[in-house]
């Protein structure tokens, strides 16, 4: 199998709970803002004071939320400057992941979208002012929103929360509609019922501003005459074209996903690196630990992996029990638009 192999582990003091790419300097923003640089030297932190163990950055890498992914507290941090504290409702908190992204509009207005009163209105304000963009009329359904994620053209929205059987779901919705609109976020977005979905969304990812990698697990919806994304499958909606342009079947468990073009990184038990267009394992490895976790919801015992795509595309940072990985992936194939 091709790819690439561990360039380095990293050695940390303390287990790392967030990672983002800042140049070529990984940053722990829930460890308090410490830093490796090329030469692996962990430089110093600050203490939060409060247990927090997940982050998310924005676009620019200016802002991130620092929180408890199974909390109700969080931080909205400029750098190491604190802008303001963050809260979710306690319904369920314990029970699915904190519902937070940061994000960039078309105009490169950045925002931030979380769930501030209700686990089922999501909510888009200013990141710096907080000045909230969505004021209106809501009338919620019930969904518990969680692992939200802006385009990265800032067109749209995506949700892979969970409704209540329980049964995890995803949903994509317009935000220059939802911006004239607030309630067009209480409604089930831009992804059509047919055809959609006959099992259960374990976790999507945006790979461009148009398409959409959804994984679903072995539960299913007995809807044998619908085309859809049936059980234990790796799919790519396309906004423009309003379908599946791609459906595989896969035997491994996908866990949670970060796009790369036209390959997604899997990660649950050991990364992996998979083909969207075919659903084939590109390279995968096992020596490479990351929690067995899916779904938003559920097990309290197992965190979401911890990593982070550089920008370059080639290397990836990945948090072990005792230090980072960084692996680096093989370059992706070309293909004709």
């Amino acid at each position: 199998m091709k790819g690439g192999g561990v360039l380095i582990v990293l050695k940390v003091t303390a287990e790392v709970q967030s990672l983002a790419w800042d140049g070529d300097d990984l940053v722990d923003a829930v460890g308090g803002g410490r830093r490796w640089g090329p030469d692996g030297v962990e430089r110093a932190s600050i203490s939060r004071g409060f247990p927090f163990d997940r982050s998310v950055v924005s676009p620019s890498g200016r802002y991130s939320v620092v929180h408890a992914e199974r909390g109700t507290e969080a931080l909205l941090l400029d750098g190491d400057r604190l802008v303001r504290e963050l809260n979710r409702s306690d319904y369920h908190a314990a029970d699915f992941d904190y519902p937070v992204a940061l994000g960039a509009l078309p105009d490169g207005r950045e925002v931030l979208v979380h769930c501030p009163e209700e686990y089922n209105v999501l909510e888009i304000e200013d990141v710096e002012s907080g000045e909230r963009l969505t004021r209106g009329e809501r009338q919620p359904k019930d969904v518990f929103h969680s692992r939200l994620a802006v385009s990265p053209d800032g067109t749209h929205l995506l949700s892979a929360g969970w409704v209540w059987h329980p049964y995890g779901v995803v949903e994509v919705f317009d935000l220059a509609d939802a911006l004239t609109a607030p309630a067009v976020l209480d409604g089930h977005g831009v992804l059509p019922m047919d055809p959609g979905i006959d099992a259960e969304v374990v976790s999507a990812c945006w790979l461009d501003g148009d398409r959409v990698a959804v994984a679903t697990g072995e539960e299913f919806l007995d809807d044998e005459e619908t085309p859809a994304l049936g059980p234990r499958q790796l799919g790519v909606w396309s906004l423009s074209a309003m379908r599946w342009i791609h459906r595989n079947k896969v035997d491994f468990t996908i866990g949670t996903l970060i796009a790369r073009g036209d390959t997604v990184v899997s990660l649950y038990g050991n990364p992996r690196l998979i083909d969207v267009t075919t659903g084939a394992v590109v390279a995968e490895w096992p020596t490479v630990e990351v929690p067995r976790r899916e779904g938003s919801y559920g097990v309290t015992h197992i965190p979401t992996p911890v990593a982070a795509l550089h920008p370059d595309g080639i290397r990836l940072a990945v948090a072990q029990p005792d230090g980072i990985a960084i692996i680096a992936l093989p370059e992706e194939p070309h293909r004709p638009r």
